[in-house]
């Protein structure tokens, strides 16, 4: 059976760089697990420190983020996630994200983070800035791996 062929996989982290957010922030760090296509989805650990300035953005579909380490939230809600948290956010949201706290001085907020669609940063009345997707993730991360020689992987692949 063709489903069959397809085989569980296992990605280990540490084989995979900290690749900078840019243009948006060299200090927000981005861990690349997926990213797919067909689905528009990206898998990614996210590593931002607490001075980090993201603007508002607006997703076309759902995002999921588990908080590993440290404190946040987003301006516009009263909640605040932490370590062992999961926020699900509806597609169609509209969002600005803020460091709450970490656990240690120059610490860092750690998020597993499942996105489905575009990310589209807007200003403060809601004009486009930039549109963020699997795509330009892939870009980010061949650009980087080249800049520092590192062998990319296929991070589209389901094994």
């Amino acid at each position: 059976m063709l489903y069959q062929q397809v085989d569980t996989a296992v990605i280990d982290g540490e084989s995979l760089p900290w690749v900078p957010f840019t243009p948006y922030s060299d200090d927000v760090l981005l861990k690349y697990f997926k990213l797919d296509p067909i689905r528009g989805e990206i898998i990614v650990l996210m590593k931002a420190p607490k001075t980090m300035q993201l603007p508002k953005h607006h997703h076309s579909g759902t995002v999921v983020v588990y908080t590993l380490e440290g404190q946040w939230k987003y301006k516009e809600h009263d909640w605040v996630a932490g370590p062992g948290s999961v926020v699900f956010e509806t597609a169609a949201s509209c969002h600005t994200p803020e460091v709450v706290s970490t656990d240690e001085e120059g610490g860092y907020v750690v998020t597993l983070v499942t996105v489905m669609g575009d990310l589209v940063f807007v200003d403060e009345n809601d004009k486009v800035l930039a549109i963020e997707n699997w795509k330009t993730a892939m870009q980010r991360y061949l650009a980087y791996c080249e800049q520092h020689d590192i062998a990319p992987r296929d991070l589209t692949a389901f094994n």
